[in-house]
């Protein structure tokens, strides 16, 4: 396995310099946010390009990997996560249009894998959001199959507030739409697998890693809080409103024992990536690189 980090938390900072950092810092792999330069998201850690993909040339590709290379890290993924099941049809376009263009930097670049979600539209059923993937998807599969490159479909809800409830901004949360999933659109698709989103679904980790781990393309590493007060206010019903608090490795409620021993049960050898969302180590860059420090301290003794 491969420590990495998602660029995402650095959004003023050139790639280069999260290069130089990474690598620095013992960090081997970078998983490089794409979305559209001036995208303008206001979602945490959402519009942040590192990478401009549109018109990207063979030979510019071959001059940011060669680069990084230089600078001691690989791609482990390019990161995309809009809604692709937007239910604005002018937006739901312009997302699945700048996806495409990702997978075809990813070909180019010959990075294996770009991470997104599958999406949805929260006022609708989970039945009605999967019938609206089976009319987008399949063309976003067949130009990664052309392209070279897997579609890893990160595991969370997206349910962090009204906006989101009820049924969330993306249906690819649970085992049993996973299975689906693979089913009708093969090996090209498989999990960007979180673990901090199995917590509070309360959905057992190992389980899930023994069933599906040959299909993690790729892995963040991610921790959750239970807030237990937020719980007792809202309940369970509340699809974790209120009381679901993103942390770092280590200072949450994963198992990273069982996590790892899972992990290396089902052969997975690819990259742990830290996706750093915790707000106690934002604010400044000195908190946020203190807050990668930790998850790299906390995970480094498994990964080998």
């Amino acid at each position: 396995m491969k420590l990495g980090l998602l660029t995402a938390a650095f959004p003023d900072t050139p790639l280069t310099e999260v290069a130089d950092w990474a690598a620095a810092n013992g960090f081997a792999q970078l998983e490089v946010a794409c979305w559209p330069a001036g995208d303008g998201a206001t979602r945490r850690y959402s519009g942040v390009c590192h990478l401009d993909v549109d018109d990207l040339t063979d030979a510019r590709a071959k001059e940011v990997v060669d680069d990084l290379a230089e600078r001691g890290v690989t791609i482990s993924g390019l990161g995309y996560y809009p809604n692709p099941l937007h239910p604005d049809p002018d937006h739901r376009a312009a997302v699945v249009g700048h996806l495409r263009k990702v997978i075809t930097a990813a070909g180019r670049l010959g990075v294996p894998v770009v991470n997104t979600f599958v999406g949805a539209d929260q006022t609708r059923s989970q039945r009605d959001n999967w019938k609206a993937a089976q009319r987008v998807f399949p063309d976003l599969v067949g130009h990664a199959m052309d392209s070279g490159v897997r579609i890893a479909i990160e595991n969370c809800p997206m349910i962090f507030s009204a906006d989101e409830w009820p049924s969330g901004h993306n249906l690819a949360y649970s085992p049993s739409i996973w299975r689906t999933m693979f089913e009708e659109w093969g090996e090209t698709v498989g999990l960007n697998f979180d673990p901090s989103h199995l917590v509070w679904q309360m959905i057992d980790m190992e389980t899930a890693i023994d069933e599906f781990g040959e299909r993690f393309y790729h892995v963040h590493a991610k921790d959750l809080e239970i807030d237990d007060a937020g719980l007792y206010e809202h309940g369970v019903l509340s699809a974790g409103m209120g009381w679901q608090v993103p942390r770092l490795p280590g200072l949450g409620q994963v198992d990273w024992r069982r996590f790892f021993s899972a992990l290396y049960r089902v052969g997975y050898d690819g990259v742990i990536c830290v996706e750093h969302e915790d707000r106690t180590f934002e604010g400044s860059r000195e908190l946020v690189d203190r807050g990668f420090l930790l998850a790299r301290d906390h995970l480094a003794p498994w990964i080998r």
